[in-house]
């Protein structure tokens, strides 16, 4: 890899803060909106679950173009491609706050995601590539912190811009961040280029549509759009074209995503887990701003009030998880605190109107706190025993599948939300209340099951600290 220019003492300074904005407008962008869903849904006259398709659009977009972004750097060059994705991002921001339907704000959301995918992972080499190994570890910290308060901030602002703004602000306060983002990089970030492999187009498109068709599925039989036949013949012909994305990858010298590191027990045991358990988590954001929106009656300010002790728990015991860690190991950890996890996924399910709020409270605390120490395991577990030059293409399988699982977390709650509802529990709270708690009871179930995948684990798995320079973005990402 051929450095372009030196690296500035300047530049170092100013760097982390330009790739800590970025990520912190990203992480703000899908926890900000989660709170305006059912305010939007009624602006665009659509039904609050109809907007899962807004939210899964967003991260299924993230888990397509992610493959490539490490592609993109090595061809066009970091300082390029970062800031084509930050003037994407903005670009996408832009044309959903203009958006009129939501066919309109779901390609835009498409577009935003695009550039969300490059962020991360672009933003990510070149701090790898600038600083020294001893160097790192803090700049990485650095970075994490802003990744780690945006959750926490996301629903409250989200609640105070659709209560007394506009909706459409919630897209449009990225736009004066991008624009200066985008500058400031093209100034000033340093830009590393390379001789990047041969780009794997059949595996790209083979990949890409399998996901993207299966994540349709699991949208229209949700709606009940298509009949039994159209759904399964398109579940069918998703699952064929991810089927024949492994059979290529196999045969192929550079494959998109390089599946035989799942011959890696630890590896398999992380990922495999941890899209199962996000299946169940990945969710949650969706459903609880409606089940105190639409099911309790709260306001949006009210119901991001609510979902800010969850962040809050997580950021305040992030930095203790790796003494729990320590000292009763990966195994121990992941079932126990999955089996709780997924406990706690199942009492949202009996919040009702008369639940008192400091209950509620206590609920989001210990599901915060839950999370943290669920996600920090999973995504350290992941390079315990990758060797050091695959911890790239691991970390590329891992962000993949985790955006992926989300974006399916998503589409699996409006599903069996609708699953549970009458036609006309759209104009009767309780009824969409009983709809919601039978979807937590569902995603807390599915969670449930990760505990049999992690009981694959051995005592001393993850002892090995592999990948230390990636836990702290990846843990922050969760």
């Amino acid at each position: 890899m051929i450095k372009a220019e030196p690296t500035p003492e300047m530049t170092r300074h100013i760097l982390p803060w330009l790739v800590a904005v970025a990520f912190f407008m990203e992480a703000l962008d899908t926890t900000i909106l989660n709170t305006g869903v059912p305010v939007i849904a009624q602006a665009l006259e659509v039904t609050p679950l109809s907007m899962k398709a807004v939210l899964s659009s967003y991260t299924l977009s993230l888990a397509v173009f992610i493959p490539i972004s490490g592609w993109m750097a090595d061809r066009f060059g970091t300082r390029n491609v970062f800031a084509a994705a930050i003037a994407l991002f903005t670009l996408g921001s832009l044309l959903c706050g203009l958006s009129t339907n939501i066919h309109m704000l779901v390609a835009c959301r498409i577009l935003q995601g695009m550039g969300g995918a490059m962020m991360t992972p672009v933003g990510r080499l070149v701090m790898v590539r600038t600083f020294e190994r001893s160097e790192l570890v803090k700049a990485m910290s650095f970075v994490a912190v802003p990744v780690l308060i945006a959750p926490m901030l996301g629903p409250l602002v989200g609640g105070l811009i659709v209560d007394y703004l506009h909706w459409r602000v919630i897209f449009l306060v990225n736009i004066p961040v991008g624009i200066a983002g985008a500058i400031l990089v093209w100034l000033k970030m340093p830009d590393y280029r390379g001789a990047p492999r041969p780009l794997d187009v059949l595996g790209l498109i083979l990949f890409s549509s399998g996901v993207a068709l299966l994540s349709y599925v699991l949208e229209v039989f949700g709606e009940h759009r298509l009949g039994a036949g159209g759904i399964l013949g398109l579940l069918a012909i998703s699952l064929l074209l991810i089927l024949g994305y492994g059979l290529h990858a196999a045969r192929t010298a550079f494959p998109l995503l390089i599946l035989t590191l799942f011959r890696i027990r630890t590896f398999a045991t992380a990922v495999n887990g941890s899209f199962i358990t996000r299946l169940g988590v990945g969710g949650a954001p969706f459903l609880l701003p409606m089940l105190y929106q639409i099911g309790l009656g709260l306001t949006p300010v009210q119901s991001g009030l609510l979902i800010m002790p969850q962040a809050l728990a997580s950021m305040s015991t992030k930095f203790l998880l790796p003494r729990v860690l320590e000292r009763f190991g990966y195994r121990n950890v992941l079932i126990c605190n999955t089996l709780a996890l997924g406990c706690m996924l199942m009492l949202f399910g009996t919040i009702g109107r008369h639940t008192p709020i400091w209950v509620i409270v206590v609920q989001a605390l210990v599901y915060g706190v839950l999370t943290s120490l669920q996600f920090t395991s999973m995504n350290t577990l992941v390079y315990a025993d990758v060797p050091r030059d695959q911890s790239s293409g691991a970390s590329t399988i891992a962000s993949t599948l985790q955006q992926l699982s989300v974006s399916f977390g998503v589409a699996v709650a409006g599903l069996t939300t609708v699953f549970f509802l009458p036609t006309e529990a759209t104009a009767a709270p309780s009824l969409m209340i009983d709809g919601l708690h039978k979807a937590f009871f569902v995603l807390g179930g599915f969670t449930l099951i990760s505990t049999l995948i992690f009981s694959r684990l051995k005592r001393a798995d993850g002892s090995n600290e592999a990948g230390e320079k990636d836990l702290h973005l990846d843990e922050a990402k969760g």
